[in-house]
């Protein structure tokens, strides 16, 4: 029988024993299979998690209910934890290529690029923001966790269709805010 958010908690409160078994028992293979989404590699994503469940036993005391259940706490942390493996590897990878290449200064349409990528990057984070908590959940679980929508209507503890008109209106709401701000960046003076 699985235990309410409420009796986890407590147990982790405690710092009983049972409440790290509990927690593992309970969401071990959902961290993998995000980590496994993230990573594509078995031996990365088991170290994900194991690294996932250490912190979430150092750091219970920031979990914040309000913000959501604990499997959704979880699952941030794990996907977090996931890419940020992955950006470390990626970035060794640029660099062992940038000396390869060993290449001069990069040009100004690089530069333009990054500027260009990272303006985009925070408009997209800013509109993710000003989402509802409940959308923003959603749509992160399925498009950074790659989580399927029956897997977050059980997640989530709502009905399939919820889910699905959550990730819609978040889309919409999403190209709307993203399709007002480029509009509003070319027309500044």
């Amino acid at each position: 029988m699985e235990q309410p958010d409420s009796t986890t908690l407590d147990l982790l409160t405690r710092e009983s024993p049972e409440a790290f078994e509990v927690i593992y028992d309970r969401y071990g293979r959902l961290a993998y299979t995000i980590a496994m989404r993230v990573l594509s590699d078995e031996a990365a994503a088991e170290d994900v998690v194991q690294e996932s469940f250490i912190a979430i036993w150092r750091r219970f005391l920031t979990y914040r209910p309000e913000r959501g259940s604990i499997r959704t706490w979880i699952c941030s942390i794990v996907r977090n934890r996931a890419i940020d493996r992955l950006r470390g590897e990626s970035g060794r990878l640029r660099y062992e290529l940038a000396l390869d290449e060993s290449r001069g200064e990069p040009s100004l349409d690089d530069t333009w690029s990054q500027v260009v990528a990272s303006l985009t990057r925070e408009r997209v984070q800013q509109a993710l923001r000003d989402l509802p908590v409940e959308q923003r959940q959603t749509v992160e679980l399925a498009y950074w966790c790659g989580v399927s929508q029956s897997e977050i209507s059980q997640m989530m503890r709502v009905p399939i269709g919820t889910v699905k008109g959550r990730i819609r209106l978040s889309l919409a709401k999403l190209r709307e805010s993203l399709q007002g701000k480029e509009e509003e960046a070319w027309h500044r003076p």
